[in-house]
């Protein structure tokens, strides 16, 4: 089973995501050059959206970071333990598991861990501490006189107890964290605690032809005499203003995998992934260009297989046309298309599916699909994948 997310949003002049030159991400489809917000833009803004909205529970969210070591050390010196002790312990846990911490007490990569898991680490760190604070750490070393990086590191695990390695191992199973179940995770040197994500998220590329543009600006000192002319700072700012067409999509059988088989939790993390996506919103530029500007149109599509991604209903770029704004245009178009896929290729697969739009009309194909509001979206979706799953 298989829940898809298909978004038209239009927004206002803004930088929501940039490139390594400061103006927003592009691309070319269909010939012509496009508006483009990359999929880890809006993955990041909808776990956001998780924890601000309170969409998900804490304990059922997870964490990136390369500084793990440090967020486990805090915990300890707010229980009376010496920092530097440990921070000893925890690095010793974590190599234990073949996660290496650098010189400067950070990760080698970024880990994603549920909080579950960082709080059971935790756990084994207290449980073996004493065990742990006894090991010199010259013996937990590598030495340099193992032939290979590898060798050198296997080398200086063997000093830490197996029980240790054992159970920090174990932790790592993801830690029903539902972000985690929905975006995955890989770590490079523990390739069985990989996890395959659940969810598909495509970057967001606009309806229409963009050109860009750049904002020249100004700022001036306001304790400068009134007699001194001219601005203190100068630069400019790259923007543009596009209807984006965005798809995302949940395997719900790997979602529930993911999460160890817990059915309900299942369901509220598909809820949250749905209203997430409706509501995530990037925050490049913002505070100079606030776009803060909600979806024109949303359709959620449950099927068996089959999965479509509606972005060739804008091979030809979108314009307003005859009174009609490029939202509208969009919604037409999208609509246009998946009226041609149907045609062509049926609809046996799809179970169900729910429309919301800001537009009155725009739907012909679609209509049968229109509901009145994203949480009666929300709902139909939920009690499809519950029925049919």
């Amino acid at each position: 089973m298989f829940v898809e997310i298909h978004i038209l949003q239009n927004f206002a002049p803004s930088n929501l995501n940039r490139d390594d030159t400061g103006m927003p991400k592009d691309c070319e489809f269909g010939g012509y050059r496009r508006a483009r917000i990359s999929s880890q833009c809006f993955k990041r803004a909808m776990r956001n959206e998780f924890d601000a909205r309170g969409l998900i529970e804490k304990d059922s969210l997870a964490r990136r970071t390369k500084r793990l070591v440090a967020e486990l050390a805090d915990r300890f010196k707010g229980g009376g333990r010496d920092v530097e002790e440990a921070t000893s312990v925890i690095k010793l846990v974590l190599s234990g598991a073949k996660l290496e911490v650098g010189s400067d007490d950070k990760t080698q990569y970024l880990l994603f861990l549920g909080n579950r898991e960082i709080d059971k680490l935790a756990d084994v760190c207290a449980k073996h501490w004493d065990e742990l604070a006894a090991i010199e750490p010259a013996n937990a070393a590598p030495t340099q006189d193992d032939s290979t990086p590898k060798r050198r590191k296997s080398a200086g695990r063997e000093a830490i107890p197996k029980e240790v390695r054992d159970a920090t191992l174990q932790i790592l199973d993801g830690g029903k964290a539902a972000d985690l179940a929905l975006f995955g995770r890989m770590l490079a040197d523990l390739p069985d605690k990989n996890i395959d994500a659940a969810s598909q998220v495509a970057h967001a590329i606009s309806t229409n032809r963009i050109s860009m543009e750049l904002d020249y600006y100004t700022a001036v000192d306001d304790l400068k005499p009134d007699d001194t002319a001219g601005a203190d700072m100068i630069g400019t700012v790259g923007f543009n203003s596009a209807c984006f067409y965005r798809y995302a999509n949940v395997d719900m059988g790997q979602l529930k995998s993911n999460l160890q088989g817990d059915e309900e939790l299942a369901q509220r993390t598909l809820e949250a992934f749905i209203r997430a996506s409706v509501n995530a919103v990037p925050t490049g530029k913002q505070n100079s260009m606030a776009a803060h500007n909600p979806p024109s149109f949303v359709l959620a599509v449950v099927r068996r297989s089959s999965l479509w991604n509606l972005a060739n209903a804008f091979l030809k770029p979108v314009a307003p046309y005859g009174g009609e704004d490029l939202a509208l245009r969009s919604i037409k178009a999208l609509d246009s298309y998946w009226g041609k896929l149907t045609r062509v290729y049926g609809d046996n697969t799809i179970v169900g599916k729910s429309s919301v739009s800001l537009e009155e009309d725009g739907v012909d194909n679609l209509k049968a699909s229109a509901v009145r509001s994203v949480d009666a979206l929300a709902e139909n979706v939920l009690a499809e994948t519950r029925v049919k799953s």
